[in-house]
């Protein structure tokens, strides 16, 4: 009996400790699974399917945050991405620690979602983001650069500082910082080989984004308009692989329109001097359905939303989706026009493409939910002895949020 007791004494004395810790600190488990039945049919090649979710839409993670008092608090993300279908996968998404006020805002730390991601524009405007019928793979949309300044599916930036104001008559903005000396981590093979995600410009510049926009309801007409920036500059790396490379920019605008449960939507980027290490100029495996490096891909995958090396170009897509009862149908049409670039070195010759997309989102419950649907693409690109690659995507997948 006073064995019992003395071993409940020692158990009591361990875990006191770990109830204080966690004594006002909140910590949630969320995630998302999904997966999906997909077919790439391109033009000239055998068609490719599979069950999984190379969109890297599934993930988990642990939201935190402290009540600090006088409208104070402090906030944390950790998310990790799976691959329900496919092998094991770890990849890092959000991972930052900050505070937030009532009255101010929000500020972020750490590896963070591209404001061009989820604050003006991307995701919110694609109703089938994250899925193999997105918009930023095959046109529209936005270019998915690999260091995460685009609004791809992969669009998370690390080493970076976020701030996310509080919505005030309507009106919020958001800005993201990258400091220019984020270069130094990894630099040498990062540079070489492409993988820009730590990007930033000579040391002693900042990259940055910043967004705006306004929420509304005048009547029955909900009205969201929204802009962005964005700068990524060439580091020294960058600059000594002597690629031709300039500080890359993106301008974009955009706006939904509702009227009960039908809504509008729309957006427009403007690209200039992409960067071919990790900017606009490249493409990742999230934002393509399989891995684009594989031996026999042959440029199959869906990436055809990147612009010329160094070189300008323009994307949008418009849509519409109309909601009856817990079904949502979508259509929707994007366009992407990359530009020659100087003396069309690098592969820099124009390439159109064009999309539509036709589908279904259906909502078993507030958590669960199945979408399908059928993208066509067409790709009219005038590099020398370079296939169209035009391309029909058929797609049906279950989705659930925990």
């Amino acid at each position: 009996m006073n064995k019992r007791l003395i071993a409940l004494a020692v158990a009591g004395a361990l875990a006191a400790p770990l109830a204080a810790s966690a004594e006002g600190t909140h910590v949630t488990i969320f995630g998302r699974l999904q997966a999906e039945y997909a077919t790439v049919d391109v033009d000239g090649f055998n068609a490719q399917s599979a069950v999984s979710d190379d969109a890297l839409q599934s993930r988990w993670g642990l939201q935190i945050a402290e009540d600090l008092g006088a409208g104070l608090r402090a906030i944390g993300r950790i998310e990790y991405a799976l691959n329900p279908g496919g092998d094991v996968h770890s990849t890092a998404r959000e991972q930052w620690v900050g505070l937030g006020g009532d009255q101010w805002g929000e500020i972020k730390f750490g590896r963070v979602q591209s404001v061009l991601r989820d604050f003006a524009g991307g995701h919110n405007i694609d109703p089938f983001a994250d899925t193999s019928l997105h918009a930023t793979g095959s046109g529209g949309l936005m270019v998915s650069s690999a260091n995460g300044y685009g609004s791809g599916d992969h669009g998370f930036v690390n080493s970076a500082v976020r701030y996310d104001s509080p919505v005030v008559e309507g009106f919020s903005v958001a800005g993201l910082l990258m400091p220019g000396d984020a270069d130094k981590n990894d630099p040498v093979a990062r540079a070489v080989l492409g993988d820009s995600e730590y990007s930033g410009g000579e040391n002693g510049e900042w990259d940055f984004q910043i967004g705006a926009k306004y929420s509304g309801q005048f009547d029955i007409v909900g009205v969201d308009v929204f802009g962005a920036y964005s700068r990524d500059n060439v580091s020294i790396l960058q600059k000594s692989l002597n690629l031709g490379n300039k500080d890359e920019q993106i301008w974009r605008g955009g706006a939904i329109f509702s009227v009960a449960d039908f809504r509008l939507r729309g957006q427009f980027d403007y690209v200039i001097n992409a960067n071919p290490l990790g900017g606009a100029a490249s493409c990742t495996n999230a934002a393509a359905f399989g891995d684009i490096t594989a031996p026999g891909n042959n440029g199959r995958a869906q990436c055809n939303s990147a612009m010329n090396a160094n070189g300008n170009g323009y994307l949008w897509i418009l849509g519409a989706d109309y909601t009856i009862g817990n079904t949502q149908l979508i259509a929707q049409g994007g366009m992407t026009r990359a530009k020659n670039n100087v003396g069309e070195a690098f592969g820099g010759f124009r390439r159109n493409v064009e999309n539509i997309t036709v589908g279904v989102i259906h909502n078993l419950s507030r958590r669960s939910s199945l979408f399908g649907g059928y993208q066509r693409v067409w790709v009219d690109d005038k590099t020398p002895l370079v296939a169209d690659s035009d391309r029909n995507v058929y797609s049906v997948g279950v989705r659930h949020d925990f």
